[in-house]
């Protein structure tokens, strides 16, 4: 029995991955929302994500998937970390303009 996954070669998933994680690098070093630099990051992480689960089918080894499902428990609770720091930069100057958060210094 032949997975699908396996009779695409790698170098399309490297492919793909390499260019979701430079569309995710741009984001987070053009814009100044903070909004749209969490899902930039989302982004590269996710695309990380995609290449581990891609490397570990191709290698017969369940522990990358297992990887994976740990690095979006991890992602999950970053994002409810920096969505919380977000509420409060917002409740404060009413902007979530990154350059804002330079007050939230003690």
């Amino acid at each position: 029995m032949v997975d699908t996954i396996q009779l695409m070669p790698i170098s399309y998933y490297l492919s793909l991955c390499s260019l979701l994680f430079a569309i995710g690098v741009v984001g987070v070093l053009i814009k100044r929302n903070a909004l749209v630099i969490f899902m930039s990051i989302e982004l590269m992480l996710n695309s990380i994500n995609l290449l581990l689960a891609a490397f570990s089918v191709y290698h017969n080894n369940a522990a990358g998937q297992i990887l994976v499902i740990f690095i979006m428990v991890v992602a999950a609770a970053e994002v409810a970390a920096g969505l919380s720091i977000l509420v409060v930069t917002y409740r404060k100057n009413n902007s979530i303009d990154m350059n804002l958060l330079n007050q939230l210094k003690g």
